[in-house]
Parts: structure tokens; sequence; C-alpha cells
């Protein structure tokens, strides 16, 4: 641990924000990230107002030999956002957004959520490309590549990134684009946190819908009927429309409206479908989804873009314990369909799930090494997390989860979506990066040569050779 004797006062009258240290009270809260099975102990966190907030943070912390670790949205699923004894350069302060519709731009701050981001742009009938859940940090989901229900029609969240603001290793705040440090820009789009502070995105969106009102909702199947729904879902998705997505997910229903009453508690293969086509179509595009099978419930309903993204938002508040493992999948074979069917049985908590999200049409229709996300092969992936809000079962969920990964990973493509793998070793961030890892470590050695932002999925810089 640091010492206490860091001239942290120093630091304090450089902020514009707020400077929290231990034995404040606001401390317990400022180191707390979303996986409440995370729980370190930083030596400060300083809550950013502008990027020269961020500028002061990091020359204060390289000065001072102090770790950093940067906190965004805070949902990183190895809880990387904070870190003990390392100073946390807490972005979440930072959430402006700035929409130009005449452009088809959204400029968003990098402590912004998606539901920030939502927010601003589905008021103009547009939205780009995000996650699955509203309180998603933009800045964790963009550097890790981005998958969500928009991926099919305009890829990912990397691929409709213009621009960012970037505070470096050395002090030094640069624009990387297309034009402007065009390596940095590539390797920032999948590459994570590597390679500096992101202060702020530049995005493209796109209409989405009849004005920002899309049809979607979820369709729930009996637990029983998986491997039938598995096997029809693994062949009708590649071929729909890229208008219309849907992942699949293992779940026990929620005890809550709008689920029926009697559904309460039941384990169920769920499709959560969203279509941002036009509606006039919708009726013929969407038949093959609502009459499949003897579906539970059928949940299609017009709704605007924001409540669709935000859906899931209230059964996982921030502080839930989650133990995750992912993989890449360029099928649901019939093996995995049997483990999928074993342990979707076994759910072992309320909140516990299984989850594949499509990645085919527009996003893997990009080059492998266009940006620095190598996995653009089409398929799903694939995500086991165990989560209860009670620490007491931490070991249920995690057992779960291992065992689960274990028999089903031998039917991957054995490398992982990164915004959900927790701190698995260097050999899983190389696997993921594939042909791609060898050009991030040399441009990381570039613009971060002492790797000052290793608490992440670190790629260690290598000189050029």
């Amino acid at each position: 641990m640091t010492s206490p004797a860091l001239p942290f006062t120093d630091l304090a009258v450089l902020l514009r924000g707020e400077l929290i240290t231990p034995g404040d009270e606001a401390y317990d809260a400022a180191r707390a990230v979303y996986n409440g099975m995370i729980d370190k102990r930083p030596a400060a966190v300083v809550r950013c107002r502008d990027a020269a907030d961020v500028v002061a943070a990091v020359a204060f912390g390289r000065a001072h030999g102090l770790e950093i670790a940067v906190r965004g949205g805070g949902h990183n699923a190895a809880g990387f956002g904070t870190w003990d004894g390392a100073l946390v350069v807490d972005l979440s302060p930072m959430h402006s957004t700035t929409v130009d519709p005449e452009r088809h731009t959204v400029r968003v701050d990098a402590g912004a959520t998606w539901g920030d981001v939502d927010h601003a742009t589905v008021a103009f009938g547009m939205a780009t490309p995000s996650g699955f859940l509203a309180s998603t940090g933009v800045a964790g989901l963009t550097l890790g590549g981005g998958i969500g229900y928009l991926s099919r029609r305009f890829g990912l969240t990397v691929d409709n990134l213009l621009a960012a603001d970037v505070v470096l290793a050395d002090g030094r705040f640069v624009t990387a684009s297309a034009t402007s440090h065009p390596d940095l820009f590539w390797a920032l789009r999948g590459g994570g946190g590597n390679f500096g502070v992101v202060t702020s995105f530049t995005f493209r969106c796109h209409d989405i819908g009849e004005h920002g009102t899309v049809i979607g909702g979820p369709v729930l199947y009996d637990i029983a009927d998986a491997p039938e729904v598995m096997r029809w879902y693994r062949e009708l998705v590649p071929a729909l429309p890229e208008e219309l997505s849907g992942w699949l997910g293992l779940i026990t229903i929620p005890p809550a409206p709008p689920f029926p009453e009697e559904l309460w508690g039941r384990k169920a293969c769920a499709i959560v479908w969203c279509y941002t086509g036009p509606h006039d179509r919708a009726d013929e595009v969407l038949d093959p989804v609502r009459t499949f099978g003897s579906p539970l419930v059928v949940g299609l309903a017009p709704m605007p873009f924001t409540a669709l993204q935000s859906a899931f938002d209230p059964l996982y508040p921030a502080g839930l314990q989650w133990y995750w493992r992912a993989d890449f999948f360029r099928e649901i074979s019939d093996t995995a369909i049997d483990v999928h069917r074993d342990f979707g049985d076994r759910l072992p908590t309320g909140h516990s799930t299984m989850h594949l999200y499509p990645i085919d049409g527009a996003a893997s229709r990009v080059a492998p090494d266009a940006t620095a996300f190598a996995y653009r092969d089409g398929g799903w992936a694939g995500v086991i997390v165990g989560v209860d809000p009670d620490p007491a079962n931490s070991e249920l969920i995690s057992g779960w989860a291992k065992d689960y990964w274990e028999r089903l990973h031998p039917t991957s493509a054995g490398s992982a979506y990164l915004n959900f793998v927790m701190d698995e070793g260097e050999d899983r961030v190389r696997a993921s990066y594939r042909d791609n890892y060898e050009r991030l470590a040399r441009i990381k050695h570039r613009y971060d040569p002492d790797n000052t932002f290793h608490i992440n999925q670190n790629i260690r810089p290598v000189e050029q050779t």
C-alpha cells in the first residue's frame, strides 16, 4: 500500500474536480465499481471534471510512482477501474454529450454511460451501436470493441468511432483519428485502455426505426425447449435482414411485472429481439420470431430504443457479485447445445445467466486487421455470468460459471471478447487479439513505453526491431 505521506494536497490545488483519500466520508463510494466482488483500496481517487484534471492526475501518479487505474462507467468485468494502492482517475463526472443532427455525429465525454448517449441521440431518431445495458460506460465498451443490438446492421461501436481525445502517459493531449495519429486510432478501436486515457469520443450515428422507435422485446420459451430453440436460432439469425438482431440467453424469469406472475422464477430460454427497420415491413420480418415453437411470452412491441437499452438495468443494479467467463463461437454446435441444456437446468441463482450475442452482418464484413478488434469471423460472443446480491454465494456462482466454461470451451473459437474477461493472464489477451497482437505491442511501445497504463487487459510494449 502506498505511503499516506504523499503530497496529495499538491495535486488537489491543480484540480477542478474532487480528490478523495482514505478516511474521507466519500471514500468507500468512490472506490466501488459495478462488480461487488471487487474490493480494492486505492491510495486516492481523482474525480475529474475535465481533461486538465486527467493530465494533472496522470502526471502526479507518474511523478510519485503510483499505479494508475482508470474508471469510466465502472462496469469492467475484472474491476480494473480500481486497484489497491493506485491513483484512480475517475472520469464519471465527465458525462456531457453533444449531438450534431446534420452530420449524424455525437461527441461524448469518457465518463458518460450509454444511457446518456441514447438520451441525447434518440431524441433525433438516431443511435450509435453500443451494448445491452444503459448503465454501461461508453469508454470501456468502446475501447473493447462494442457488441450490441445494432451490430448486425451498423457494425461494432469501434466501427463507428470517428475520433478520440487522449491524454498520453507523457502528458501530451492528442486527437486520434483516421488522419491524426492513425496508428493510435487503430489501436484504440479494440485495444482497451492500454494507450492512454481517452477523455472524449466522437461517433457516427444512424437513423433507426421510426424516429428512434424500434420494435423489440423478449420471446421466452421453457428451458426444456432450449435445444430446439437453439438449433432454430443458429440457422435463422445469419439469414435475417440486418435490421433485425436478437441475442439468446438462458435465464430465470424475474419475479416482477411485466412478466406474468405464474412464470416468476421459472427457468427459460430467452431471445431478446430488436428490429430497427421501417415499421411497414415489421410484420413480415418479425413473423418467424413471433410464431416459432410454443413460447411462454411474446413481448415484442414498439418502444423507444432507449427503453430497450435500459430494460435490464433495474434487474442488474451496481453492487451485485459477478463472476464472468467468455468465449467466441463460430457456430452453436450440437455438442455445445447439450452443454447449454445441462447448465441451463442448473442456473444457480436468479440473476445468473448465459448469453450469446451475434457478430455477423456489418460487423463481420470489416477486415480482421482493420481495427484492433480481431474477431470478425461471424458467429457469436458468448458469456457465462454467475451473479447474485449475496457475497456468501460467491463460490456457488463462480463454481457454476467455471464448470460451465470448462465444458463449453472446447466448442469455441479459442478466444473471447475482452470486455467479458476477468483477470485471466497474458495468454488469454494474446489469443483474443490474434494476429493483431504484435502490432498492438509496437504501438504500445510508441505511446506508453513504460507500461504506465497496465491495469487493464494488458498489452506489454515491444520495441519495433
